[in-house]
């Protein structure tokens, strides 16, 4: 199948990957309810149709925190994206640079800070969790300093990990020891494309920056054992002044929904905020991203930046949360399908897509700049 839509990278994903990878990246926590409210409600937001208006030039270009792209995306952090194609972080890092967009690492990604630096050209965001051993997040903070890092994305709504139960039932998670092993093995030997480039040739197969406190247990059968121990339930709005007085560059707090979780972000000076619920993957039952975002912008309207992700699965998807009120986008699963499934050139497409996609939405809603959108919500909306 030649892929024409995200839809179509996510269906070639499913039959490249082993299902524990698959299910990792395409679920959510508990039934799924916030999974499937981020994907309907963003589907039925309503953009007004315009005729006889001259669109003949249009303008996608943005400037997010101080960067000027050719796009109002960037690829959010998505933990083991690695093991989707051999050495994947490196790859979609690649892609995101071709295409000028940045690129985010996550915490607990396969490919080190150190190794995706020494792959692309320019620098790159890194996202960071709360970790019980502060020794450690300075090192990470140091780390990201060190390779030049430009943006740090702070994940504030992973105190504890949620609970997914399709990752018990593929083995992902509950399942450690030979007995893991052997059952994700034996996933692995009925995807023999991906069980030759990830499995055999894309080692070492590690939590790359948390592998030095891991040691030799640094696989996948102690990812989330290592989130349950580590990460820190305990932390509040004073911790966050910590991480504000460490990290020089810009500092994004993804995970917010409550618009008065938005203000105390711009009180501490955080300089953007990400609309988000995490994909869907951590409390089960909350509001969507759609359906939160326009009250979190008003919340903090000339205050500081505002992204949003959840649900995006086309440029029209993201048509309608710049319409919603968001200042630029972070794309998730999107990009991981890509990945998966064609590698860093599936990761170019998937971005070339979304500016194609937006193109056709702005046209049609009479929009030639970014900010002409915050007007095209139908009325009848």
């Amino acid at each position: 199948m030649k892929p024409v839509s995200i839809s179509d990278y996510r269906a070639l994903a499913r039959r490249r990957l082993p299902p524990f990878l698959f299910e990792y990246i395409d679920g959510g926590s508990y039934d799924e309810t916030t999974l499937a409210r981020n994907l309907a409600d963003l589907r039925a937001v309503t953009l007004g149709q315009r005729v006889l208006c001259d669109v003949s030039q249009i303008d996608l270009s943005s400037e997010l925190l101080g960067q000027r792209q050719p796009l109002p995306i960037a690829l959010g952090p998505i933990g083991l994206a690695g093991m989707n194609a051999r050495r994947g972080e490196v790859q979609a890092a690649r892609a995101a640079e071709a295409a000028g967009v940045p690129f985010c690492l996550s915490t607990v990604s396969a490919c080190s800070i150190a190794e995706v630096r020494a792959g692309v050209e320019k620098p790159f965001w890194f996202q960071l969790y709360m970790i019980r051993d502060r020794a450690f997040m300075r090192d990470l903070l140091d780390q990201a300093q060190a390779a030049g890092c430009t943006h740090l994305v702070f994940t504030v709504d992973m105190p504890v990990p949620g609970t997914r139960y399709r990752d018990y039932r593929s083995g992902l998670a509950g399942a450690g020891g030979m007995a893991g092993a052997l059952r994700r093995a034996a996933q692995a030997m009925i995807r023999p494309g991906w069980a030759y480039d990830v499995g055999l040739r894309g080692g070492p197969h590690s939590l790359g920056n948390v592998a030095p406190i891991l040691g030799p247990r640094s696989g996948l059968e102690d990812f989330f054992a290592w989130m349950r121990d580590n990460f820190d339930p305990g932390v509040t709005w004073k911790d966050l002044a910590w991480v504000r007085e460490r990290w020089t560059g810009p500092l994004i707090l993804k995970g917010v929904l409550d618009p008065r979780d938005a203000v105390a972000a711009a009180d501490l000076g955080a300089d953007a905020i990400v609309v988000s619920n995490h994909g869907g993957r951590q409390l089960d039952g909350v509001v969507s991203t759609a359906s939160a975002l326009p009250q979190v912008a008003r919340a903090v309207a000339g205050r500081l930046t505002v992204l949003a992700d959840g649900g995006v699965r086309s440029g029209l998807d993201v048509a309608r949360m710049l319409a919603l009120g968001a200042d630029g986008v972070l794309l998730g699963r999107a990009w991981a399908y890509a990945l998966a499934a064609r590698g860093e050139a599936g990761v170019r497409h998937v971005i070339d897509l979304i500016g194609t996609e937006m193109k056709v939405a702005m046209a049609l809603t009479g929009s030639t700049r970014l900010s002409d959108l915050r007007h095209a919500i139908s009325p009848s909306d």
